[in-house]
């Protein structure tokens, strides 16, 4: 006789278990809040559908904290197996310029989805809508707020984290864990804009505009990429991978960064590029030798005194070492992901629960982080194929 299986959630981590989970051996439902699944997951692909990296294995298990959480997930579903995954349901990928694995062009977020929708089909998985968990009862059965009572031999969580709560990732089953013992952590932002408090007429020039080929360092990490500056602070690729570390001086007071405007020179070769230039002045040296934009000859003149921005070395170390000050976060409901959850020491190995026999999490609702650029979604698509090969196994 097949033992029943329940999910909670339809999202990347549960499209996934379900798609893997062996149905000969297990009747499967699926119970979603929305009126469809994967609301969350169209949403990630609204500015191009980024769904993991080509980097590196080590490199890419290093983008993950903690560091060692995920990796036995991440190898036992690498982001190779993904695209192999991908191509057998209708959807072949290509890497692109930047190393981001993208569905080929022409095949929208949808699509995607809907490949993922029959793959489920396929595997005999029973999806049931309009479900929203409300907790469990004295015996254990599963709570829903339209008054279903649901049991099943194995419970699956996979309930998202805080951010984007349009998309019904609210986090507010979070309250029903506490109340059973399981230690929880808030939810904070990540991956999100950060606030900086611009000098001067910096806005009325440049907000919107880019800060291209640029690396950002906090504390003992740097990131290679490029932001926007906004009326807020700054937002993109290259200070959201910074996320932890300027998220944990932040709630100290304020974080500091420092931005290299050149990363492929050194602060000698600029220092040569400045005293041998025959550019009539600094600001023209800038623009036409060293090739930097009319934003960041902005934010460098704003912010040096005019000695500052005259002096040959100062400006040479400016330009490498930029400092900006982080301010706070984004609210979190304008944030990409969030950390926070369910703490990791209430789940062994294979993500069951501790006090929970039976009952496992997976997903965004489990206390890890990660930058945007495909190790979010891999990370949710792993962990449901690492759990999907453990319970096929039992």
């Amino acid at each position: 006789m097949k033992q029943t299986i329940a999910i909670i959630g339809g999202g990347a981590a549960a499209l996934s278990l379900a798609s893997f989970l062996d149905s000969t051996k297990f009747d499967i439902s699926l119970y979603e809040k929305n009126k469809a699944l994967g609301r969350k997951f169209l949403v990630a692909g609204k500015g191009g559908f980024n769904l993991t990296h080509a980097e590196p294995m080590d490199d890419f298990v290093s983008r993950y904290a903690p560091k060692p959480f995920l990796k036995p997930a991440l190898s036992a579903f690498t982001k190779d197996d993904f695209r192999v995954w991908l191509a057998s349901i209708g959807v072949p990928t290509f890497v692109g310029s930047s190393n981001r694995i993208y569905p080929e062009k022409g095949i929208k977020p949808i699509e995607v989805l809907r490949a993922i929708e029959k793959a489920l089909v396929l595997n005999k998985v029973k999806i049931h809508f309009n479900k929203t968990w409300t907790g469990w009862s004295e015996k254990e059965a599963l709570l829903f707020s339209d008054e279903t009572v649901a049991t099943s031999d194995l419970c699956i969580f996979a309930l998202g984290g805080g951010s984007w709560k349009i998309t019904g990732s609210d986090g507010s089953w979070l309250s029903e864990f506490k109340k059973a013992g399981i230690k929880t952590n808030a939810f904070e932002a990540s991956n999100c804009a950060f606030e900086v408090k611009w000098k001067g007429a910096i806005l009325d020039k440049f907000a919107g505009k880019p800060l291209k080929n640029i690396r950002i360092t906090c504390q003992d990490k740097t990131q290679k990429g490029e932001v926007v500056l906004t009326k807020f602070g700054l937002e993109g690729n290259a200070i959201y991978a910074l996320s932890p570390e300027i998220r944990k001086q932040v709630s100290k007071g304020t974080a500091q960064i420092t931005v290299d405007f050149k990363p492929t020179f050194s602060v000698e070769a600029l220092l040569e590029k400045l005293t041998t230039t025959k550019a009539k002045n600094s600001t023209d040296c800038l623009k036409h030798e060293l090739n930097l934009s009319a934003l960041q000859i902005g934010l460098i003149r704003s912010y040096l005194t005019k000695d500052e921005f005259l002096n040959k070395e100062t400006l040479s170390q400016k330009i490498k070492n930029f400092p900006i000050q982080i301010d706070g976060i984004a609210h979190i409901d304008e944030a990409i992901s969030t950390v926070g959850g369910i703490d990791l020491k209430e789940i062994n190995s294979n993500f069951e629960l501790i006090k929970k026999p039976n009952s496992y999490c997976i997903g965004e609702m489990l206390d890890w982080d990660a930058p945007t650029g495909g190790y979010l979604l891999q990370a949710c698509f792993s962990m449901g194929y690492h759990l999907a090969e453990h319970l096929n196994k039992e």
